[in-house]
């Protein structure tokens, strides 16, 4: 029996340990351990509730704008403000241009090389790649010119960007012309990334931090010449999806099939619901609300949360919802017998419960699978359903949705999202220029108090965020947060549960102790 550690997880946004204990190639025991202390909690206290949006987005610096827009709706819940319809499409458009720009990142920046060898693309023959890549339908490259500066990074021993990756590990299985092709992709979506940034540039000023989406609506009042700006770059995004993100998918899932019968951790999925409809109800979002137990569906509320502290760093009460918790920081020591996280053990229903692109997924799946329809009446949006039912088919596997439930379905899961949201996109863009032909449109509504209790429960790309707000008296005096990562690395909790990624990683196969690389990709697949 031996421990494996990987301390720090790279190629991640934040401070990540995974520690597993090996026992004839398999992972046996897991505890994952976040080792960044936050405290915006504490940060926040006496302060206007209007500073909120500002502040907290500060929490994560890839996924800013979903907790502006989740302490937005919680300002905004405890003020009694319903956002007019222009203040809608607009966090919309905004909120599925940070999708984009972090589905891109992740799968090609932040979890591809797990798959993708780029050293073996030196041996890729490039008429062959050519093919291959026609045949894949994915997008050509100049694969002679990727594959010159791949041989020059070589050639100087300098691996530059490549570099302390388990390149000799036998994990890495594609041929070398796919991985030229991936290794193409890459370059290029370091571009396309940034494209899906000027949109939200264009809304709501320099990324990381929007300016815009403040309580009551947005700042950001559109023009036509502003749309066409924003029309033209989700077209392009759009068309990168269609012809390297997906494709390339699907060119690499079968050689990682393996993948479908390990790693899918807990079965429970939380999705708060996200990309808002115009009646406002948030099992009716375009990505809605719900708690997937298995592939059975049910109703979730932000009351249904506890957090628990009994293996995390702090002295805060246990087993409270959010609206009751508090954050009383302790550090005493790595024990994984008794503390070592920051983390807390966030629970849904008292479960262990993994958030993000495949519980938003499984989630809309189910609801769609029980008549609801999510395109919103627009012609030509790939749906959830539609999107996994194919790519099932695609891998021979149709009809069988709980192969989803695994670490190759959480990989998936989140670039097939990616195409649906770049669906949605279009279709909200256009709605904004008709409604713009009108006279009523508003963007913007003030509040008419200043005190009351309130919750904005939202999905950032990686997974669900919640803000809860106490004000009285114009003035915050209750904040809590649980961020998207707070779900998928949480400790375990009173009873000894592992949390989500924890449970993923219990029974996974491990080559090598030395170079856990299965591991590894099981971690990034929740893109922590």
């Amino acid at each position: 029996m031996a421990r494996s550690v990987i301390d720090p997880v790279t190629r991640i946004e934040g401070h990540l340990r995974v520690e597993v204990e090996v026992q004839d190639n398999k992972v046996v025991d897991a505890w994952v351990s976040g080792t960044l202390y936050r405290g915006m909690e504490t940060v926040m206290l006496d302060r206007s509730p209007e500073d909120a949006f500002y502040v907290t987005q500060r929490i994560c610096g890839v996924c800013p704008i979903s907790h502006s827009h989740a302490s937005a709706q919680a300002t905004e819940d405890a003020l009694g403000i319903e956002i007019p319809e222009g203040g809608r499409l607009v966090r919309n458009l905004l909120e599925a241009a940070q999708f984009l720009h972090s589905h891109i990142l992740w799968f090609y920046h932040l979890a591809a090389l797990d798959y993708v060898n780029p050293i073996n693309a030196l041996s890729a023959d490039i008429a062959d790649t050519y093919a291959l890549a026609q045949a894949a339908g994915t997008r050509p490259a100049d694969f002679g010119a990727v594959a010159a500066r791949l041989a020059a990074f070589a050639e100087n021993g300098q691996l530059s960007i490549f570099t302390g990756h388990y390149w000799d590990h036998p994990g890495y299985v594609l041929p070398p012309e796919l991985d030229l092709i991936a290794t193409a992709h890459y370059l290029e979506a370091l571009e396309v990334q940034a494209v899906a940034n000027e949109i939200v540039a264009i809304i709501a000023g320099k990324f990381s931090h929007p300016m815009t989406s403040v309580p009551g609506g947005t700042a950001f009042v559109p023009t036509v010449d502003k749309l066409d700006d924003i029309l033209y770059r989700f077209v392009r995004v759009k068309e990168f999806i269609d012809t390297a993100l997906i494709p390339d998918t699907l060119a690499i899932a079968p050689f990682i099939l393996d993948a479908t019968t390990y790693g899918g951790g807990t079965g429970n999925f939380l999705s708060w619901g996200v990309f808002e409809a115009a009646d406002r109800d948030p099992v009716n979002r375009f990505l809605p609300r719900g708690f997937g137990r298995g592939l059975s569906l049910e109703d979730v509320s932000p009351d249904d949360v506890t957090e628990y502290v009994e293996h995390s760093w702090y002295e805060s009460g246990t087993g409270l919802n959010p609206k009751d918790g508090e954050t009383k920081v302790k550090f005493t020591e790595y024990n994984t017998e008794d503390k070592y996280s920051y983390g807390k053990a966030v629970r849904c229903k008292e479960e262990s419960t993994e958030s993000g692109p495949l519980a938003r997924m499984v989630v809309a799946y189910l609801h769609e699978k029980g008549g609801k329809d999510l395109t919103g009446g627009a012609a030509g949006v790939r749906t959830p359903a539609a999107l996994i039912d194919s790519t099932l088919e695609a891998l021979d596997v149709a009809g069988k949705p709980e192969v989803l439930v695994s670490l190759l379905g959480r990989v998936a899961a989140r670039n097939l999202e990616a195409a649906y949201v770049a669906d949605l996109a279009l279709v909200w863009v256009n709605e904004l220029v008709e409604a713009m032909k009108g006279t009523d449109l508003s963007f913007w509504k003030a509040a008419e108090k200043n005190t009351g209790d309130g919750v904005g429960a939202w999905e950032a790309p990686r997974g669900s965020v919640a803000h809860w707000i106490g004000i009285k008296g114009g003035k915050i005096d209750h904040y809590q947060v649980v961020a998207p990562t707070t779900w998928d690395i949480a400790p375990r909790d009173a009873s000894g549960t592992p949390g989500p990624m924890e449970q993923a990683l219990i029974g996974a196969p491990i080559a090598d102790a030395e170079k856990p690389l299965e591991a590894l990709r099981i971690a990034h697949s929740f893109d922590p």
